[in-house]
């Protein structure tokens, strides 16, 4: 299609690091493959590393990718992410906990960034009236369901549920340098997730 194609490989180890079938089409990464393939290069690189990050186990990387697709509504990310989670022992409770974890965070985003751009006192007083018992007793446990609301929440720009979620993360045993690599890790999955 484009008559400067310098190298199909490097699509293809890129979808092959997050399980997307060969013959997956993108009009995006087809263009940046064929015009100039240094950019999905450092995507692949990128992808690689965060999911081989120090502080979260492969189990854990993959559940927070699949956070970032599910918040993306990518469905072919979603589906290549949730086998590659079950590949590494993620069960159906765990990848539906994802599902929810996100939608909870999207309405809270919400809300709380409302509250946060009126700074008005009967907004900030009023009862949130938000259900959120999936939060009590996550069979995902705690520090990690913390750890995923905070990314979803930096994806969706919210500062009040961002420093929450933070601070709940470092009470619950986490440690910042883990907060980092999971942030960068849903920083790298939205910059993919866009193209596809």
């Amino acid at each position: 299609m484009y008559p400067f194609a310098a190298t199909g490989n490097t699509k293809e180890s890129l979808y092959k690091e997050v399980n997307l079938p060969a013959e997956f089409e993108s009009v995006l990464i087809n263009k940046l493959a064929a015009l100039d393939h240094r950019y999905l290069k450092d995507l692949k690189i990128n992808i690689g590393n965060v999911l081989k990050s120090q502080t979260l186990n492969r189990k854990e990387a993959l559940l927070l990718a699949l956070a970032v697709a599910v918040n993306e509504k990518n469905l072919a990310l979603i589906s290549a992410l949730e086998e590659l989670a079950t590949g590494e022992g993620a069960d159906e409770k765990e990848v539906a906990e994802v599902t929810a974890c996100v939608s909870l965070m999207n309405a809270n985003n919400v809300f709380y960034r409302f509250r946060h751009f009126m700074h008005k006192e009967f907004y900030d007083n009023a009862p949130a009236g938000i259900k959120m018992s999936i939060m009590v007793n996550p069979v995902l446990g705690k520090e990690f369901f913390e750890l995923m609301s905070l990314v979803v929440s930096a994806l969706n720009g919210c500062e009040m549920c961002v420093t929450s979620h933070e601070q709940s993360v470092l009470n619950h045993g986490g440690s910042q340098a883990r907060i980092f690599d999971a942030v960068r890790l849903g920083a790298i999955f939205k910059s993919f997730s866009v193209l596809i």
